[in-house]
């Protein structure tokens, strides 16, 4: 078994269960949650390899212990051994002082800048990874991700984690969608530009943020999206998603379009 993303398009899933988006025998890919019925809805995603998982974008302190209980089927306690924090707002971060509270030894894994407003959390006694200084984790299995800047989409130090194994993008709020009628998968692309524009519009920065986080980007293999909001977006619709974010308008276009 390898990638299940193709296996939920057009499907709802049980919102009860952890959901594996991966599995090639050496490393899983799960979707934690959450299932609050809002068209900002927070995905929660964990990478396992052998006897190390990371959490990406653990989320809220409002569904620490919901977020926490799906972990804990799939990993223990002892097996988690960081959280990587696209960036630090409260619906990605806030609950990493919840971790720190049962498992004071997790690493945080964010850029400087992520790292300088953290602290207002509560909590500035734990072991941080820059990702400015080095781009790229090693799992002890030999496995590794790749973490590439993407900033101010939104925040000047955000960054995505990309997954050599699955070439599953993390990509934060980057293609984040605003949707009530959600569904993990997206099943028709065109529809889903609706999404994204509703979060987007308003929260990138600029075009010239937009595209030339796509040039970064542009001879990545990606097999699949994975944002912080919204639906996957599955191998088939990459180009699309690129494409959409190439011609995005959005932010100071808008809002200085006049100067």
């Amino acid at each position: 078994m390898f990638s299940q993303i193709n296996n939920y398009i057009g499907k709802q899933i049980d919102l009860e269960e952890v959901t594996c988006l991966f599995d090639d025998g050496g490393l899983q890919i799960y979707w934690l949650g959450i299932d609050n019925v809002t068209a900002f809805r927070c995905n929660v995603y964990l990478i396992k390899s052998g006897k190390e998982a990371l959490i990406i974008d653990p989320g809220s302190r409002e569904f620490f212990e919901e977020v926490k209980t799906r972990a804990l089927q799939v990993a223990s306690l002892e097996e988690i051994k960081g959280l990587v924090l696209c960036h630090q707002d409260p619906d990605v971060a806030a609950s990493m002082v919840d971790w720190l509270d049962i498992k004071d030894d997790l690493t945080i894994f964010s850029t400087d800048r992520t790292n300088v407003l953290l602290p207002h959390y509560g909590r500035d006694n734990y072991d941080f990874y820059s990702v400015n200084s080095s781009d790229f984790f090693m799992f002890e299995s030999g496995r590794e991700i790749k973490f590439i800047e993407a900033p101010f989409l939104h925040f000047p130090g955000a960054f995505v984690t990309y997954d050599m194994s699955s070439k599953f993008l993390f990509s934060g709020d980057i293609w984040a969608a605003l949707d009530i009628d959600w569904k993990l998968v997206v099943d028709d692309f065109d529809m889903h530009i609706n999404n994204m524009n509703l979060f987007h519009v308003n929260y990138m920065a600029s075009n010239i943020a937009t595209r030339g986080f796509v040039e970064k980007i542009k001879d990545l293999k990606i097999n699949a999206i994975l944002p912080q909001h919204g639906s996957i977006i599955d191998e088939k619709n990459v180009e699309n998603a690129l494409t959409y974010l190439r011609e995005l308008k959005c932010g100071t276009d808008l809002i200085y379009a006049e100067i």
